[in-house]
């Protein structure tokens, strides 16, 4: 994928219904956001969410990515019966207990057959995988989610995913970077606070994003982890971004904030926009729909940097597009014994 000449605002934004409303046509016309994401509410049948794609791509004078959160288990937006259940991250953990290299296997097939299903809708990024590494005491937001509470093992799984996503044509976006696992409260209703030392967290919690740190895409955390950055939380902190993410975990793919509209973060809109692209993501993410937040998100976001340019384009070169003939039966032989 190429942005092409005057390059579109760093923000991707969702929308309020299954098609898209003449206001919300005028505002992408005017403004041009990077990209847009899907939610339940957005989602009818596979013919209607087509079109929809097609007609948010239409919306922009550019291929803006299509994101969603399609990982399976409680986060998956496309819903039986018309499209499949997939299993939480937890039961390839389960599995990997008993056969890590089967397990392995059914990750990166589960992976690959969900970006089959996205793929042939046009939504081109998955939301996913979850390589956080939940803690004893934490909120159950994450939960099942993770693959394992061995941060080895999320980062061999994670790695699997990715590889599954890719084959299918489709970039997945890793998250929650630096680490959700050890949050005690949900960012989507409260800042939750990391108290843990740098020790901790190095030997445990960044292990995956460290190790995945050549993939294409991540989605910061709303948290605030007091061994970095007391004040701010690590989307709109510069020291988690530069520092940690950037310099000492090596990240160099495109990197998106959490949604601005959960609880987690103060301030308006325009506030938290400008803070979050300061601090170092390359765009920012609005998902209720709301007309008048995602006016005020799109007013503060400025275009997208060369540099930021420059990572999306190498996240789109990723993509391998397999002719894999693998199937479902595939997938369910090798989660028999999960």
């Amino acid at each position: 994928m190429s942005v092409d000449r005057v390059l579109p605002r760093a923000a991707i934004v969702g929308i309020a219904g299954s098609t898209l409303s003449s206001e919300e046509l005028q505002l992408f016309s005017q403004t041009q956001p990077l990209g847009f994401i899907l939610f339940a509410r957005n989602i009818v049948n596979k013919s209607q969410v087509k079109e929809l794609v097609a007609d948010l791509r239409n919306s922009v004078n550019h291929n803006a990515p299509v994101l969603i959160d399609q990982e399976g288990g409680r986060v998956q937006r496309l819903k039986p019966p018309i499209w499949r259940q997939a299993p939480p991250a937890r039961i390839f953990g389960d599995l990997a207990g008993r056969d890590l290299a089967r397990a392995r296997q059914a990750v990166r097939l589960n992976a690959l057959l969900i970006g089959r299903e996205l793929a042939e809708l046009g939504i081109d990024v998955d939301c996913a995988p979850v390589v956080d590494v939940p803690s004893a005491g934490a909120h159950d937001v994450i939960g099942d989610r993770a693959y394992s509470h061995s941060p080895a093992l999320v980062a061999e799984l994670g790695r699997a995913a990715i590889e599954g996503f890719l084959d299918a044509g489709v970039i997945p976006m890793i998250k929650h970077i630096p680490g959700h696992g050890r949050a005690r409260v949900d960012s989507h209703e409260a800042l939750p606070v990391v108290d843990a030392d740098a020790q901790t967290l190095e030997r445990s919690d960044f292990i995956p994003f460290q190790a995945l740190a050549d993939a294409p895409m991540a989605m910061t955390a709303h948290i605030v982890y007091t061994a970095l950055d007391a004040r701010h939380p690590a989307t709109s902190s510069s020291v988690v971004i530069t520092q940690l993410i950037r310099k000492a975990m090596g990240f160099k793919g495109f990197l998106i904030s959490d949604d601005l509209s959960m609880k987690a973060l103060s301030g308006s809109y325009s506030e938290k926009t400008a803070s979050a692209l300061k601090a170092g993501c390359d765009a920012v993410l609005h998902c209720n729909g709301k007309m008048d937040q995602m006016q005020e998100v799109l007013a503060a976001a400025p275009a997208l940097s060369r540099a930021s340019n420059e990572r999306l384009e190498r996240a789109y070169a990723m993509l391998s597009e397999s002719d894999e003939t693998a199937s479902l039966a595939d997938l369910e032989q090798l989660l028999s014994d999960a």
